[in-house]
């Protein structure tokens, strides 16, 4: 498969009255054609800033990369000046950020600001700027596109502003496509649309996506592989049937854990992975999940763990997977959410029942 993007050891600080925030420390992926990578975290775990960095969007200063390579069809991104940058943004790598309401120009029409994409990156005339804005609105499933397209934001509903959103966002064919939070800020009908029109534009499109959220059941929906961030690092990575169905790292256990569940034989359930993200202006020693770890071993407060592989496409970086470790198996909460899970998406269960 073809290679879009290989980020590879990236670091990314911040500079802030208290000290510098290594937001981002030591990161290693790669993203290939017409795949969805969701990054998935809790808040604060750097999952944003990731993809701002890929498109060179954070503030410098206070914010600075300190070291790696992201490697975007081969050139080195870090190295671009933001004359580069200018010709790659929204043209080969697109954003789609969480809140559309503050992302679009209130301003401008919203037929305006896609001609905007068009004219400048495809050199299009106005007139056919005007009609592929029009197409785009159609593409996305915005109803009257020709009245529509004369419009301004406020005249648009959440969900239609979001669709507006992606339209512009894809309106000069990128081949990398990041979303961040796309649906946080709509309600479950409207996200269940904006998903299936993200899964069928990318069928149409062959676009690579990254998908930024923090919501777990997104991710069963629309991924093809999982990177879990935490406290600056990817702990797990694998395909979504391995995240979902054959976790390994502690933290993806809480995650999965966490997860509402209808079922009615738990109820009054409601997990939660105990204590705070660390402070990044000054990161443990070890593993950075140790302090809020059941399973955390002497070693886990020493010496920071390798990204250790399970298969050809999974790893995860923690302690329990050395050869002399303990032998420990996932919470029984989240065996009954894997077995759910199995039974609704029609998948095998990797756990024993009983166990």
């Amino acid at each position: 498969m073809e290679k879009i993007l290989e980020v590879k050891d990236l670091k990314v600080s911040f500079q802030v009255y208290g000290g510098e925030v290594q937001a981002v420390r030591g990161i290693n992926f790669d993203l290939y054609k017409g795949e969805t990578l969701a990054v998935v975290g809790e808040s604060g775990s750097g999952k944003s800033v990731l993809n701002q960095t890929i498109m060179k969007l954070i503030p410098m200063p206070p914010g600075k990369i300190t070291g790696g390579q992201i490697l975007f069809h081969g050139q080195d991104i870090v190295k671009k000046t933001d004359k580069e940058m200018e010709k790659i943004r929204g043209k080969e790598i697109s954003m789609i950020f969480q809140d559309p309401m503050t992302s679009l120009n209130p301003t401008m029409k919203v037929g305006h600001q896609i001609m905007e994409v068009l004219l400048k990156h495809q050199n299009m005339k106005s007139q056919q700027a005007k009609e592929r804005a029009i197409e785009l609105l159609r593409l996305v499933g915005i109803p009257m596109p020709e009245k529509r397209v004369n419009q301004y934001p406020h005249e648009f509903s959440g969900g239609m502003r979001q669709r507006a959103m992606i339209a512009i966002a894809l309106a000069a064919n990128p081949s990398l496509l990041i979303a961040d939070e796309p649906t946080t800020a709509l309600d479950v009908t409207i996200q269940a649309q904006i998903l299936e029109l993200m899964k069928d534009l990318q069928k149409k499109m062959d676009t690579s996506i990254i998908f930024i959220t923090h919501d777990l059941g997104v991710v069963a929906n629309v991924a093809d592989r999982v990177a879990v961030m935490y406290a600056g690092q990817i702990v797990e990575i694998g395909t979504v049937d391995e995240i979902f169905y054959d976790p390994r790292h502690p933290y993806t256990w809480g995650l999965l854990a966490s997860m509402p569940s209808l079922d009615s034989d738990h109820k009054s359930e409601l997990a939660a992975i105990p204590g705070t993200p660390p402070d990044l202006t000054n990161p443990p020693k070890g593993d950075a999940f140790a302090a809020r770890n059941q399973y955390a071993m002497a070693i886990d407060f020493e010496e920071e763990p390798p990204m250790f592989q399970i298969s050809e496409t999974h790893f995860a970086k923690t302690w329990l997977l050395h050869p002399d470790a303990p032998k420990v198996e996932p919470p029984e909460a989240v065996k009954r959410k894997m077995r759910k899970l199995s039974s609704t998406f029609d998948k095998p269960v990797l756990v024993k029942e009983g166990k």
